[in-house]
């Protein structure tokens, strides 16, 4: 099975943008949102990212 780039269910703050791209490249999400404090156009691409990205479905 291919993992494929989705909004996170269970690793949200805001929209699950950070928790999915954490789970996508196998990295805590700690790290990916330490990575969206630093960059320069952190909110232009986060809402980029949250308005393409398909969401999750939850899982049982």
């Amino acid at each position: 099975m291919q993992n494929k780039l989705r909004k996170s269910y269970k690793d949200k703050s805001i929209s699950g943008v950070c928790g999915g791209l954490a789970e996508f490249f196998g990295i805590s999400s700690l790290a990916v949102r330490l990575i969206f404090i630093f960059l320069p156009a952190n909110l232009l691409i986060y809402i980029i990212l949250a308005n393409t990205m398909h969401d999750n479905p939850p899982s049982l």
